[in-house]
Protein backbone atom coordinates (compact mmCIF):
# COMPACT_ATOMS: atom_id res chain seq x y z
CA UNK A 1 0.00 0.00 0.00
CA UNK A 2 2.82 2.17 0.13
CA UNK A 3 1.74 3.64 -3.45
CA UNK A 4 -0.72 5.09 -1.77
CA UNK A 5 0.47 7.22 0.62
CA UNK A 6 0.64 9.95 -1.41
CA UNK A 7 -3.20 9.93 -1.42
CA UNK A 8 -5.52 11.61 0.71
CA UNK A 9 -6.85 9.51 3.40
CA UNK A 10 -10.17 9.42 2.23
CA UNK A 11 -8.90 7.45 -0.56
CA UNK A 12 -7.08 4.99 1.73
CA UNK A 13 -9.81 4.20 3.84
CA UNK A 14 -11.76 3.23 0.88
CA UNK A 15 -8.95 1.48 -0.49
CA UNK A 16 -8.30 -0.03 2.56
CA UNK A 17 -12.08 -1.78 2.46
CA UNK A 18 -11.79 -2.86 -1.01
CA UNK A 19 -8.45 -4.72 -0.05
CA UNK A 20 -10.38 -6.32 2.80
CA UNK A 21 -13.09 -7.49 1.30
CA UNK A 22 -10.69 -8.98 -1.70
CA UNK A 23 -8.68 -10.83 1.02
CA UNK A 24 -11.64 -11.86 2.96
CA UNK A 25 -14.40 -12.77 1.76
CA UNK A 26 -15.93 -14.87 4.77
CA UNK A 27 -15.75 -11.18 6.79
CA UNK A 28 -17.38 -9.69 3.96
CA UNK A 29 -20.32 -12.03 3.53
CA UNK A 30 -20.94 -11.14 7.69
CA UNK A 31 -20.74 -8.16 6.77
CA UNK A 32 -23.56 -8.13 3.86
CA UNK A 33 -25.57 -10.53 6.05
CA UNK A 34 -25.12 -7.63 8.95
CA UNK A 35 -26.43 -4.76 6.59
CA UNK A 36 -29.05 -6.23 4.74
CA UNK A 37 -30.49 -7.76 8.63
CA UNK A 38 -30.41 -3.41 9.71
CA UNK A 39 -32.78 -2.82 6.99
CA UNK A 40 -36.06 -1.65 9.29
CA UNK A 41 -38.83 -4.49 9.64
CA UNK A 42 -40.85 -2.07 8.00
CA UNK A 43 -39.58 0.47 5.66
CA UNK A 44 -41.38 3.30 4.64
CA UNK A 45 -45.34 2.96 5.53
CA UNK A 46 -45.51 -0.65 4.30
CA UNK A 47 -47.81 -3.29 5.95
CA UNK A 48 -48.40 -6.30 4.01
CA UNK A 49 -52.05 -5.50 3.64
CA UNK A 50 -51.25 -2.05 2.13
CA UNK A 51 -49.51 -3.63 -0.08
CA UNK A 52 -51.92 -6.63 -1.31
CA UNK A 53 -54.31 -3.43 -1.65
CA UNK A 54 -52.15 -1.72 -3.66
CA UNK A 55 -51.39 -4.88 -5.90
CA UNK A 56 -54.93 -5.01 -6.14
CA UNK A 57 -55.45 -2.03 -7.74
CA UNK A 58 -53.13 -2.15 -9.91
CA UNK A 59 -54.02 -5.52 -11.63
CA UNK A 60 -57.54 -4.22 -11.49
CA UNK A 61 -56.37 -1.22 -13.56
CA UNK A 62 -54.67 -4.23 -15.88
CA UNK A 63 -57.67 -5.78 -16.67
CA UNK A 64 -60.18 -2.87 -16.57
CA UNK A 65 -58.16 -2.39 -20.12
CA UNK A 66 -58.88 -5.80 -21.54
CA UNK A 67 -62.46 -5.35 -20.58
CA UNK A 68 -62.68 -1.59 -21.89
CA UNK A 69 -61.74 -2.55 -25.51
CA UNK A 70 -63.82 -5.19 -25.27
CA UNK A 71 -67.31 -3.73 -24.61
CA UNK A 72 -69.59 -2.47 -27.13
CA UNK A 73 -69.06 0.87 -26.50
CA UNK A 74 -65.50 1.25 -27.05
CA UNK A 75 -65.13 -1.76 -29.57
CA UNK A 76 -67.95 -0.58 -31.67
CA UNK A 77 -69.42 -2.39 -35.01
CA UNK A 78 -68.67 -2.50 -38.44
CA UNK A 79 -70.55 -0.91 -41.15
CA UNK A 80 -73.52 -2.78 -42.23
CA UNK A 81 -75.17 -3.15 -45.76
CA UNK A 82 -78.73 -4.72 -46.38
CA UNK A 83 -79.96 -6.21 -49.49
CA UNK A 84 -81.10 -2.66 -50.37
CA UNK A 85 -77.95 -1.38 -50.90
CA UNK A 86 -79.27 0.42 -47.21
CA UNK A 87 -75.45 0.96 -45.08
CA UNK A 88 -75.61 2.12 -41.71
CA UNK A 89 -72.60 3.46 -40.22
CA UNK A 90 -70.33 1.47 -37.82
CA UNK A 91 -69.66 2.68 -34.47
CA UNK A 92 -66.29 2.46 -31.86
CA UNK A 93 -62.69 1.51 -32.45
CA UNK A 94 -64.37 -1.38 -35.48
CA UNK A 95 -66.07 1.26 -37.29
CA UNK A 96 -63.89 4.33 -37.38
CA UNK A 97 -61.27 1.90 -38.82
CA UNK A 98 -63.13 -0.16 -40.38
CA UNK A 99 -62.20 -3.80 -39.00
CA UNK A 100 -63.19 -6.91 -39.79
CA UNK A 101 -63.95 -9.34 -37.25
CA UNK A 102 -60.59 -11.35 -37.33
CA UNK A 103 -58.49 -7.63 -37.21
CA UNK A 104 -60.56 -6.57 -34.43
CA UNK A 105 -59.68 -9.86 -32.74
CA UNK A 106 -56.21 -8.90 -33.42
CA UNK A 107 -56.10 -6.29 -31.51
CA UNK A 108 -57.89 -8.20 -28.25
CA UNK A 109 -53.74 -10.34 -28.80
CA UNK A 110 -51.70 -7.91 -29.71
CA UNK A 111 -50.68 -6.93 -26.25
CA UNK A 112 -48.99 -10.74 -26.12
CA UNK A 113 -46.10 -9.07 -28.25
CA UNK A 114 -45.35 -6.63 -25.20
CA UNK A 115 -45.73 -9.36 -23.02
CA UNK A 116 -43.71 -12.27 -24.68
CA UNK A 117 -40.93 -9.90 -25.12
CA UNK A 118 -40.86 -8.47 -21.57
CA UNK A 119 -42.32 -10.98 -18.94
CA UNK A 120 -38.64 -13.50 -19.19
CA UNK A 121 -36.58 -9.94 -19.49
CA UNK A 122 -38.15 -8.47 -15.99
CA UNK A 123 -38.00 -12.07 -14.38
CA UNK A 124 -34.37 -12.04 -14.87
CA UNK A 125 -34.02 -8.37 -14.04
CA UNK A 126 -35.08 -8.97 -10.78
CA UNK A 127 -32.06 -10.68 -9.54
CA UNK A 128 -29.75 -7.42 -9.68
CA UNK A 129 -32.52 -4.83 -9.94
CA UNK A 130 -35.08 -3.97 -7.56
CA UNK A 131 -38.58 -5.01 -8.06
CA UNK A 132 -40.43 -1.83 -7.34
CA UNK A 133 -38.54 0.19 -10.26
CA UNK A 134 -38.82 -2.91 -12.76
CA UNK A 135 -42.46 -2.48 -11.76
CA UNK A 136 -42.26 1.49 -12.15
CA UNK A 137 -40.87 0.84 -15.65
CA UNK A 138 -43.50 -1.41 -16.99
CA UNK A 139 -46.60 0.56 -15.32
CA UNK A 140 -44.80 3.77 -17.13
CA UNK A 141 -44.75 1.93 -20.62
CA UNK A 142 -48.56 1.23 -19.77
CA UNK A 143 -49.54 4.84 -19.13
CA UNK A 144 -48.05 6.31 -22.55
CA UNK A 145 -49.09 3.09 -24.37
CA UNK A 146 -52.83 3.39 -23.29
CA UNK A 147 -52.94 7.04 -24.02
CA UNK A 148 -51.79 6.52 -27.29
CA UNK A 149 -54.55 4.12 -27.77
CA UNK A 150 -56.65 7.09 -27.45
CA UNK A 151 -54.82 8.92 -29.70
CA UNK A 152 -54.23 6.26 -32.35
CA UNK A 153 -55.33 7.47 -36.22
CA UNK A 154 -54.95 4.42 -37.53
CA UNK A 155 -55.55 0.59 -37.21
CA UNK A 156 -51.60 0.05 -36.98
CA UNK A 157 -51.00 2.46 -34.74
CA UNK A 158 -53.21 1.45 -32.05
CA UNK A 159 -52.00 -2.14 -32.69
CA UNK A 160 -48.29 -1.33 -32.00
CA UNK A 161 -49.56 0.99 -28.49
CA UNK A 162 -51.61 -2.52 -27.29
CA UNK A 163 -48.45 -4.49 -28.31
CA UNK A 164 -46.83 -2.09 -25.36
CA UNK A 165 -49.46 -2.67 -22.88
CA UNK A 166 -48.40 -5.80 -22.87
CA UNK A 167 -45.00 -4.75 -21.22
CA UNK A 168 -47.37 -3.21 -18.15
CA UNK A 169 -48.31 -6.52 -17.51
CA UNK A 170 -45.35 -8.01 -17.63
CA UNK A 171 -43.27 -6.23 -15.15
CA UNK A 172 -45.80 -6.41 -12.78
CA UNK A 173 -47.69 -9.87 -13.07
CA UNK A 174 -44.32 -11.95 -12.98
CA UNK A 175 -43.38 -10.22 -9.26
CA UNK A 176 -46.44 -9.33 -7.67
CA UNK A 177 -47.98 -12.65 -6.82
CA UNK A 178 -44.28 -13.83 -4.73
CA UNK A 179 -44.34 -10.41 -3.36
CA UNK A 180 -47.93 -11.42 -1.95
CA UNK A 181 -47.12 -15.23 -1.25
CA UNK A 182 -44.15 -13.68 0.82
CA UNK A 183 -46.39 -11.67 3.12
CA UNK A 184 -49.19 -12.83 3.25
CA UNK A 185 -50.18 -14.92 6.67
CA UNK A 186 -48.95 -18.50 6.67
CA UNK A 187 -52.87 -20.12 7.00
CA UNK A 188 -54.05 -17.57 4.61
CA UNK A 189 -51.66 -17.53 2.02
CA UNK A 190 -54.21 -19.39 -0.81
CA UNK A 191 -56.95 -16.65 -0.01
CA UNK A 192 -54.46 -13.76 0.06
CA UNK A 193 -53.87 -14.78 -4.02
CA UNK A 194 -57.75 -15.49 -4.65
CA UNK A 195 -58.10 -11.84 -3.57
CA UNK A 196 -55.59 -10.71 -6.09
CA UNK A 197 -56.84 -12.66 -8.71
CA UNK A 198 -60.16 -12.21 -8.22
CA UNK A 199 -59.12 -8.63 -9.75
CA UNK A 200 -58.87 -10.06 -13.05
CA UNK A 201 -62.86 -10.93 -13.34
CA UNK A 202 -63.61 -7.77 -11.64
CA UNK A 203 -61.24 -5.77 -13.86
CA UNK A 204 -62.58 -7.11 -17.02
CA UNK A 205 -66.24 -6.66 -15.73
CA UNK A 206 -65.98 -2.95 -14.88
CA UNK A 207 -64.26 -2.36 -18.07
CA UNK A 208 -67.68 -3.27 -19.70
CA UNK A 209 -69.39 -1.02 -17.82
CA UNK A 210 -66.78 1.43 -18.18
CA UNK A 211 -66.10 1.22 -21.73
CA UNK A 212 -70.11 1.07 -22.36
CA UNK A 213 -70.52 4.14 -20.79
CA UNK A 214 -67.59 6.34 -21.78
CA UNK A 215 -68.12 5.23 -25.45
CA UNK A 216 -72.04 6.02 -25.68
CA UNK A 217 -71.37 9.37 -23.86
CA UNK A 218 -68.62 10.85 -24.71
CA UNK A 219 -66.30 8.92 -27.24
CA UNK A 220 -64.30 5.38 -27.20
CA UNK A 221 -60.55 7.64 -27.25
CA UNK A 222 -61.59 9.04 -23.75
CA UNK A 223 -61.97 5.65 -22.04
CA UNK A 224 -57.94 4.83 -23.04
CA UNK A 225 -56.92 8.21 -21.70
CA UNK A 226 -58.98 7.93 -18.57
CA UNK A 227 -57.05 5.10 -17.95
CA UNK A 228 -53.94 6.30 -18.56
CA UNK A 229 -54.67 9.19 -15.83
CA UNK A 230 -55.98 5.76 -13.01
CA UNK A 231 -52.36 4.33 -13.50
CA UNK A 232 -49.73 6.73 -13.20
CA UNK A 233 -49.77 7.85 -10.22
CA UNK A 234 -48.52 3.74 -9.22
CA UNK A 235 -46.37 4.05 -12.05
CA UNK A 236 -44.58 7.05 -10.06
CA UNK A 237 -45.06 4.65 -6.86
CA UNK A 238 -43.06 2.42 -8.24
CA UNK A 239 -40.08 4.87 -8.88
CA UNK A 240 -40.26 6.49 -5.32
CA UNK A 241 -41.19 3.53 -2.71
CA UNK A 242 -38.46 2.29 -0.60
CA UNK A 243 -37.45 -1.31 -2.02
CA UNK A 244 -38.72 -4.86 -0.50
CA UNK A 245 -36.77 -8.01 -1.31
CA UNK A 246 -38.35 -11.28 -2.31
CA UNK A 247 -37.13 -14.41 -0.55
CA UNK A 248 -35.36 -16.53 -2.38
CA UNK A 249 -33.49 -13.69 -3.36
CA UNK A 250 -30.55 -11.53 -1.92
CA UNK A 251 -30.59 -7.70 -1.42
CA UNK A 252 -29.04 -5.19 -4.47
CA UNK A 253 -26.98 -4.12 -1.94
CA UNK A 254 -25.35 -7.12 -0.45
CA UNK A 255 -24.92 -8.47 -4.10
CA UNK A 256 -22.96 -5.27 -4.73
CA UNK A 257 -20.52 -6.17 -1.68
CA UNK A 258 -19.99 -9.64 -2.41
CA UNK A 259 -18.86 -8.50 -6.39
CA UNK A 260 -15.28 -7.08 -5.89
CA UNK A 261 -15.12 -5.63 -9.04
CA UNK A 262 -18.62 -3.71 -9.32
CA UNK A 263 -16.70 -2.71 -5.59
CA UNK A 264 -14.15 -1.50 -7.46
CA UNK A 265 -16.21 0.33 -10.26
CA UNK A 266 -18.41 2.67 -7.14
CA UNK A 267 -15.29 3.43 -5.58
CA UNK A 268 -14.14 4.85 -8.72
CA UNK A 269 -16.95 6.28 -10.14
CA UNK A 270 -16.94 8.03 -6.70
CA UNK A 271 -13.28 9.20 -6.53
CA UNK A 272 -12.44 11.20 -9.57
CA UNK A 273 -9.97 13.07 -7.28
CA UNK A 274 -8.04 9.50 -7.84
CA UNK A 275 -7.03 10.13 -11.31
CA UNK A 276 -3.38 10.83 -11.46
CA UNK A 277 -1.95 11.38 -14.68
CA UNK A 278 -4.62 9.50 -16.70
CA UNK A 279 -3.75 6.41 -14.51
CA UNK A 280 -6.52 5.09 -11.73
CA UNK A 281 -5.40 3.75 -8.40
CA UNK A 282 -6.45 0.77 -7.16
CA UNK A 283 -5.13 -1.86 -5.03
CA UNK A 284 -1.85 -0.59 -4.56
CA UNK A 285 -1.43 -0.42 -9.05
CA UNK A 286 -1.76 2.24 -11.55
CA UNK A 287 -4.62 0.69 -14.13
CA UNK A 288 -5.53 3.19 -16.90
CA UNK A 289 -8.99 4.38 -17.34
CA UNK A 290 -8.73 2.85 -21.00
CA UNK A 291 -7.88 -0.39 -19.56
CA UNK A 292 -10.17 -0.36 -16.76
CA UNK A 293 -13.43 0.60 -19.43
CA UNK A 294 -12.39 -2.49 -21.36
CA UNK A 295 -12.33 -4.92 -18.37
CA UNK A 296 -15.56 -3.24 -17.42
CA UNK A 297 -17.07 -3.84 -21.12
CA UNK A 298 -15.61 -7.47 -21.14
CA UNK A 299 -17.21 -7.56 -17.79
CA UNK A 300 -20.72 -6.76 -18.99
CA UNK A 301 -20.48 -9.04 -21.71
CA UNK A 302 -19.36 -12.05 -19.20
CA UNK A 303 -22.33 -11.14 -17.40
CA UNK A 304 -25.12 -11.19 -20.10
CA UNK A 305 -23.81 -14.41 -21.17
CA UNK A 306 -23.63 -16.14 -17.72
CA UNK A 307 -27.62 -14.25 -17.33
CA UNK A 308 -28.65 -16.64 -20.71
CA UNK A 309 -26.96 -19.36 -19.72
CA UNK A 310 -28.84 -19.32 -16.38
CA UNK A 311 -32.08 -18.69 -18.09
CA UNK A 312 -31.31 -21.44 -20.19
CA UNK A 313 -30.55 -23.75 -17.13
CA UNK A 314 -33.66 -22.37 -15.37
CA UNK A 315 -35.71 -22.78 -17.90
CA UNK A 316 -34.69 -26.28 -18.01
CA UNK A 317 -35.64 -26.79 -14.64
CA UNK A 318 -39.31 -25.83 -15.47
CA UNK A 319 -39.82 -27.44 -18.44
CA UNK A 320 -38.72 -31.37 -17.00
CA UNK A 321 -40.87 -30.58 -13.71
CA UNK A 322 -44.68 -32.65 -14.44
CA UNK A 323 -46.24 -30.72 -11.80
CA UNK A 324 -45.46 -27.29 -13.46
CA UNK A 325 -46.01 -28.23 -16.93
CA UNK A 326 -49.23 -30.31 -16.36
CA UNK A 327 -50.61 -27.25 -14.46
CA UNK A 328 -49.80 -24.72 -17.04
CA UNK A 329 -51.34 -27.38 -19.89
CA UNK A 330 -54.40 -26.80 -18.46
CA UNK A 331 -54.00 -23.58 -17.53
CA UNK A 332 -53.70 -22.80 -21.25
CA UNK A 333 -56.81 -24.35 -21.76
CA UNK A 334 -58.55 -22.48 -19.24
CA UNK A 335 -57.47 -19.30 -20.69
CA UNK A 336 -58.50 -20.22 -23.94
CA UNK A 337 -62.01 -20.29 -23.59
CA UNK A 338 -61.97 -16.91 -20.94
CA UNK A 339 -59.97 -15.08 -23.16
CA UNK A 340 -62.49 -15.44 -26.04
CA UNK A 341 -65.37 -15.45 -23.84
CA UNK A 342 -64.05 -12.26 -22.40
CA UNK A 343 -63.61 -10.44 -25.63
CA UNK A 344 -66.37 -11.70 -27.63
CA UNK A 345 -68.81 -12.54 -24.69
CA UNK A 346 -70.98 -9.62 -25.40
CA UNK A 347 -70.95 -9.71 -28.28
CA UNK A 348 -72.53 -13.07 -28.63
CA UNK A 349 -75.03 -12.24 -25.68
CA UNK A 350 -76.26 -9.70 -27.95
CA UNK A 351 -76.38 -11.33 -31.17
CA UNK A 352 -77.65 -14.59 -29.61
CA UNK A 353 -80.40 -13.61 -26.51
CA UNK A 354 -81.20 -9.65 -28.44
CA UNK A 355 -79.20 -8.11 -24.86
CA UNK A 356 -80.28 -4.50 -24.97
CA UNK A 357 -77.24 -4.49 -22.70
CA UNK A 358 -74.95 -6.69 -23.61
CA UNK A 359 -72.30 -4.92 -21.96
CA UNK A 360 -74.04 -4.16 -18.31
CA UNK A 361 -75.50 -8.05 -17.69
CA UNK A 362 -71.73 -9.75 -18.88
CA UNK A 363 -70.02 -6.56 -16.83
CA UNK A 364 -72.52 -7.53 -13.76
CA UNK A 365 -72.06 -11.72 -14.20
CA UNK A 366 -68.18 -11.65 -14.44
CA UNK A 367 -68.19 -8.88 -10.93
CA UNK A 368 -70.67 -10.74 -8.77
CA UNK A 369 -69.27 -14.17 -9.91
CA UNK A 370 -65.46 -13.61 -10.47
CA UNK A 371 -65.54 -11.83 -6.41
CA UNK A 372 -67.31 -14.81 -4.70
CA UNK A 373 -65.52 -17.67 -6.93
CA UNK A 374 -62.35 -16.48 -7.21
CA UNK A 375 -62.33 -15.85 -2.80
CA UNK A 376 -64.04 -19.07 -2.48
CA UNK A 377 -61.72 -21.11 -4.44
CA UNK A 378 -58.65 -19.89 -2.42
CA UNK A 379 -60.57 -20.31 1.14
CA UNK A 380 -61.85 -23.47 0.10
CA UNK A 381 -58.14 -24.64 -0.70
CA UNK A 382 -56.87 -23.42 3.02
CA UNK A 383 -59.62 -24.84 4.67
CA UNK A 384 -58.70 -28.26 3.03
CA UNK A 385 -55.58 -27.77 3.89
CA UNK A 386 -53.56 -25.78 1.13
CA UNK A 387 -51.43 -28.67 -0.82
CA UNK A 388 -50.55 -28.75 -4.50
CA UNK A 389 -52.74 -32.47 -4.44
CA UNK A 390 -55.59 -31.32 -2.71
CA UNK A 391 -55.19 -27.96 -5.46
CA UNK A 392 -56.10 -30.28 -8.34
CA UNK A 393 -58.69 -31.69 -7.21
CA UNK A 394 -60.14 -28.45 -6.63
CA UNK A 395 -59.07 -27.46 -9.99
CA UNK A 396 -60.26 -30.15 -12.01
CA UNK A 397 -63.47 -30.84 -10.25
CA UNK A 398 -64.36 -26.85 -10.12
CA UNK A 399 -63.76 -26.46 -13.95
CA UNK A 400 -65.34 -29.70 -15.00
CA UNK A 401 -68.72 -28.77 -13.19
CA UNK A 402 -68.06 -25.52 -14.73
CA UNK A 403 -67.95 -26.66 -18.22
CA UNK A 404 -71.09 -28.65 -17.75
CA UNK A 405 -73.19 -25.63 -16.88
CA UNK A 406 -71.71 -22.71 -19.13
CA UNK A 407 -72.48 -25.77 -22.26
CA UNK A 408 -75.62 -26.53 -21.03
CA UNK A 409 -76.62 -22.89 -20.41
CA UNK A 410 -76.06 -21.71 -24.43
CA UNK A 411 -78.08 -24.45 -25.30
CA UNK A 412 -80.88 -23.16 -23.88
CA UNK A 413 -82.74 -20.50 -25.80
CA UNK A 414 -84.45 -18.69 -22.64
CA UNK A 415 -82.54 -15.76 -21.51
CA UNK A 416 -83.45 -16.28 -17.98
CA UNK A 417 -82.06 -19.53 -18.09
CA UNK A 418 -78.81 -18.57 -19.92
CA UNK A 419 -78.30 -16.18 -17.43
CA UNK A 420 -78.39 -18.71 -13.87
CA UNK A 421 -76.50 -21.33 -15.26
CA UNK A 422 -73.88 -19.25 -16.84
CA UNK A 423 -73.73 -17.70 -13.77
CA UNK A 424 -73.48 -20.67 -11.84
CA UNK A 425 -70.65 -21.93 -14.30
CA UNK A 426 -68.43 -19.06 -14.14
CA UNK A 427 -68.93 -19.24 -10.36
CA UNK A 428 -67.27 -22.37 -10.40
CA UNK A 429 -64.90 -21.74 -13.12
CA UNK A 430 -63.81 -18.14 -11.14
CA UNK A 431 -62.97 -21.09 -8.03
CA UNK A 432 -59.62 -22.13 -10.09
CA UNK A 433 -57.93 -18.93 -10.14
CA UNK A 434 -56.49 -19.12 -6.69
CA UNK A 435 -55.35 -22.71 -6.57
CA UNK A 436 -53.70 -22.52 -10.27
CA UNK A 437 -51.37 -19.93 -8.96
CA UNK A 438 -51.13 -21.48 -5.81
CA UNK A 439 -49.42 -24.67 -7.60
CA UNK A 440 -46.85 -22.24 -10.00
CA UNK A 441 -45.83 -20.63 -6.49
CA UNK A 442 -45.09 -23.83 -4.46
CA UNK A 443 -44.20 -26.31 -6.96
CA UNK A 444 -41.03 -24.24 -8.12
CA UNK A 445 -38.06 -22.91 -5.48
CA UNK A 446 -38.53 -19.68 -4.46
CA UNK A 447 -35.65 -18.19 -6.99
CA UNK A 448 -37.61 -19.34 -9.67
CA UNK A 449 -41.10 -18.19 -8.84
CA UNK A 450 -40.70 -15.00 -10.81
CA UNK A 451 -40.07 -17.15 -13.40
CA UNK A 452 -42.14 -19.88 -13.02
CA UNK A 453 -45.27 -16.77 -13.07
CA UNK A 454 -43.77 -15.05 -16.13
CA UNK A 455 -43.70 -17.88 -17.86
CA UNK A 456 -46.74 -19.58 -17.02
CA UNK A 457 -48.32 -15.87 -17.79
CA UNK A 458 -46.89 -15.86 -21.33
CA UNK A 459 -47.79 -19.47 -22.51
CA UNK A 460 -51.63 -18.90 -21.08
CA UNK A 461 -51.72 -16.29 -23.70
CA UNK A 462 -49.57 -17.12 -26.57
CA UNK A 463 -51.28 -20.54 -26.47
CA UNK A 464 -54.68 -19.29 -24.86
CA UNK A 465 -56.41 -16.29 -25.46
CA UNK A 466 -54.14 -14.41 -27.76
CA UNK A 467 -54.78 -16.62 -30.52
CA UNK A 468 -58.53 -17.86 -29.45
CA UNK A 469 -60.03 -14.58 -29.77
CA UNK A 470 -59.19 -13.76 -33.54
CA UNK A 471 -59.62 -18.06 -33.73
CA UNK A 472 -63.15 -17.12 -32.83
CA UNK A 473 -63.59 -14.36 -35.21
CA UNK A 474 -62.75 -16.67 -38.04
CA UNK A 475 -65.09 -19.62 -37.02
CA UNK A 476 -67.87 -17.09 -36.50
CA UNK A 477 -67.03 -15.36 -39.74
CA UNK A 478 -67.58 -18.97 -42.14
CA UNK A 479 -69.80 -20.08 -39.68
CA UNK A 480 -71.69 -17.43 -39.16
CA UNK A 481 -73.68 -18.84 -36.28
CA UNK A 482 -72.81 -17.74 -32.67
CA UNK A 483 -74.36 -20.13 -30.81
CA UNK A 484 -72.37 -23.05 -32.33
CA UNK A 485 -69.26 -21.21 -32.46
CA UNK A 486 -69.29 -20.83 -28.46
CA UNK A 487 -70.57 -24.09 -27.83
CA UNK A 488 -67.63 -25.59 -29.39
CA UNK A 489 -65.66 -22.79 -27.77
CA UNK A 490 -66.77 -23.71 -24.23
CA UNK A 491 -66.18 -27.53 -25.03
CA UNK A 492 -62.48 -26.93 -24.55
CA UNK A 493 -63.11 -26.39 -21.00
CA UNK A 494 -63.32 -30.42 -20.86
CA UNK A 495 -59.46 -30.45 -21.90
CA UNK A 496 -58.57 -28.55 -18.92
CA UNK A 497 -59.84 -30.24 -16.48
CA UNK A 498 -58.94 -33.52 -18.23
CA UNK A 499 -55.05 -32.40 -17.81
CA UNK A 500 -55.86 -30.70 -13.89
CA UNK A 501 -57.06 -34.56 -13.31
CA UNK A 502 -53.84 -36.12 -14.30
CA UNK A 503 -51.97 -33.57 -11.73
CA UNK A 504 -54.12 -35.18 -9.18
CA UNK A 505 -51.56 -38.62 -9.81
CA UNK A 506 -48.73 -36.70 -9.78
CA UNK A 507 -46.00 -37.13 -7.04
CA UNK A 508 -45.83 -33.82 -5.98
CA UNK A 509 -43.56 -31.75 -3.36
CA UNK A 510 -44.12 -27.94 -1.72
CA UNK A 511 -40.49 -26.11 -2.41
CA UNK A 512 -41.26 -23.01 -1.22
CA UNK A 513 -38.68 -23.09 1.25
CA UNK A 514 -35.83 -25.15 -0.86
CA UNK A 515 -33.15 -22.41 -0.41
CA UNK A 516 -34.17 -20.65 2.95
CA UNK A 517 -30.89 -21.48 4.56
CA UNK A 518 -28.68 -20.29 2.23
CA UNK A 519 -30.76 -16.84 1.32
CA UNK A 520 -29.27 -13.64 3.04
CA UNK A 521 -32.09 -11.61 2.91
CA UNK A 522 -35.19 -11.74 4.67
CA UNK A 523 -38.41 -10.53 4.46
CA UNK A 524 -38.34 -6.44 5.82
CA UNK A 525 -42.11 -6.67 6.57
CA UNK A 526 -41.42 -9.79 9.02
CA UNK A 527 -41.98 -8.45 12.71
CA UNK A 528 -39.08 -10.71 14.12
CA UNK A 529 -40.67 -10.19 17.94
CA UNK A 530 -43.24 -12.76 16.70
CA UNK A 531 -41.40 -15.67 14.72
CA UNK A 532 -42.12 -19.16 16.05
CA UNK A 533 -39.75 -21.51 17.31
CA UNK A 534 -38.65 -19.63 20.38
CA UNK A 535 -36.84 -17.18 18.18
CA UNK A 536 -39.21 -14.48 19.45
CA UNK A 537 -36.99 -13.05 21.49
CA UNK A 538 -33.44 -12.75 18.97
CA UNK A 539 -32.47 -9.97 16.95
CA UNK A 540 -32.41 -10.37 12.89
CA UNK A 541 -28.61 -11.31 13.21
CA UNK A 542 -29.41 -14.40 15.65
CA UNK A 543 -32.63 -15.61 13.95
CA UNK A 544 -30.10 -15.25 10.66
CA UNK A 545 -27.57 -17.63 12.51
CA UNK A 546 -30.42 -20.27 13.93
CA UNK A 547 -30.83 -22.33 10.75
CA UNK A 548 -34.78 -20.45 11.36
CA UNK A 549 -36.87 -22.17 8.42
CA UNK A 550 -40.07 -19.79 8.17
CA UNK A 551 -43.38 -21.96 7.30
CA UNK A 552 -44.67 -21.38 3.57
Amino acid sequence: MASLSSTPSMEEEKEGSVSVQQSNPQSQHIAASSSTMDLPSNPSWFTPKRLLFIFCVVNMINYLDRGTIASNGVNGKKRTCDDKGICKSGSGIQGDFDLTNFQDGLLSSAFMVGLLVSSPVFASLAKSHNPFRLIGVGLSVFTLATAGCGAAPSFWFIAICRMLVGVGEASFISLAAPFIDDNAPVSQKTAWLAVFYMCIPTGIALGYVYGGLVGEHLNWRYAFWGEALLMFPFAVFGFVVKPLQLKGFSSVESKKALTPMETVSTVTDDLDASKVKGHILVGGDGISADELNKTFKSLDIHNILNRLSQFGKDMKVLLVDKVYVVNVLGYVAYTFVLGAYGYWGPKAGYNIYHMKSADMLFGGITVVCGIFGTIAGGFILDCMSATINHAFILLSGATFLGAISCFSAFCLRNLYGFLVLFAVGELLLFAAQAPVNFVCLHCVKPSLRPLAMAMSTVSIHIFGDVPSSPLFGVVQDHINNWRTTTLMLTSIFFLAAGFWFIGIFLPSVDKCNDENDTQVSPNPMVDTKTLPDGNGDKGPAEVQGSNFRPPC
